[in-house]
């Protein structure tokens, strides 16, 4: 009779052997996480609050927006336009990009196969964030354009904001309802910024070959969709599409690369900007002795040559003298 239970023990025993792996490797993942959290925590905390800036900049902006009439745009006049019930449609894919992302870069915690660190990964993707949304401010900013969204229109309550009654209404930027119903932040789209660099990031980092095809596929969509739900004009989208390529390509020279993990060779931290500076001081202490080694080698083989040469010729004048 217990013959019949024994596959069910044995799997029993397995997903507790693997369980017991899987946590073991969490475990360590999260420990090597936290070394480099402690000393990068204060560059990732500054890319956070600056989300926050971004966010209380294009709340400003929505202070200063006038409505008006809907400027021609040959974006509009090609796709169809998606109305107010299917203006959904944008977000919804925006969601599954920005989520999608933020799983997977989590996966070293549990996944065999790791290229890279989590916390290093958003330190590049906090830096690209961060210029590319500095650079938004200062369009939208240096040219208010009246709002294509429907609560952006002429007629809408929501397209003029009356005056803060006090400075906390500003601070907490009327969250939610004034993070989604926002005008005037149009040039360029922030939704672009954010799938363009993931998608960069992942195309780069990540191992999937569909994946990274799929994920264009979804960049090239969410533009369409962008522009048919009317959330933002065509030259928002055009303008991201080649802004915030250059300025990934401009991080990527700047910061130093990644090691690649998946070789199994790297060693399991990398190293500490402290520890760069004794490995290379180390370094150069022995070039330094090997040239001094090598100075003395010479010069010792030079004597050594250079007493031979003289018995050689003391030798030669003696049998001559003979």
């Amino acid at each position: 009779m217990i013959w019949k239970w024994m596959p069910l023990i044995n799997m029993m025993f397995y997903v507790g052997r693997e369980a017991s792996k899987l946590w073991k490797k969490i475990f360590m993942e999260t420990y090597v996480e936290l070394q480099l959290l402690a000393e990068k925590w204060k560059f990732l905390l500054a890319g956070l609050v600056f989300q926050y800036i971004h966010g209380l900049a294009a709340r400003g902006v929505h202070y200063l927006h006038r409505p008006g009439p809907v400027l021609q745009d040959l974006g509009f006049a090609i796709l169809p336009e998606l109305g107010v019930q299917r203006a959904y449609l944008s977000e919804t894919l925006f969601s599954v990009i920005f989520f999608s992302f933020l799983l997977w870069s989590f996966h070293p915690f549990v996944c065999h196969g790791k290229r890279f660190y989590t916390v290093l990964l958003w330190l590049r993707v906090l830096a690209c964030l961060v210029i590319c949304q500095t650079l938004r401010i200062f369009t939208f900013y240096s040219t208010i354009l009246p709002g294509p969204n429907y609560h952006c229109r002429e007629g809408s309550p929501l397209a003029i904001l009356p005056h803060p009654d006090s400075i906390f209404e500003v601070l907490l930027l009327n969250f939610p309802r004034g993070v989604l119903y926002g005008c005037g932040d149009l040039i360029f789209s922030s939704h672009m910024i954010f799938t363009l660099v993931f998608v960069r990031t992942y195309c780069k980092y990540g191992s999937n070959r569909f994946i990274k095809m799929l994920a264009w596929l979804m960049v090239i969509s969410q533009s369409l969709l962008i522009v048919a739900a009317r959330k933002h004009y065509s030259v928002d989208v055009v303008v991201a599409w080649y802004t915030v390529n250059l300025v990934v390509f401009f991080v990527d020279t700047k910061l130093p690369e990644m090691a690649d993990r998946s070789g199994g060779s790297q060693q399991i931290l990398p190293l500490s900007s402290k520890e760069k500076e004794s490995k290379a001081k180390e370094e150069n202490h022995k070039l330094l002795n090997g040239d001094a080694a090598d100075r003395r080698q010479r010069t010792q083989t030079s004597g050594k040559h250079m007493e031979n040469g003289n018995h050689h010729v003391h030798s030669e004048a003696a049998m001559n003298g003979v």
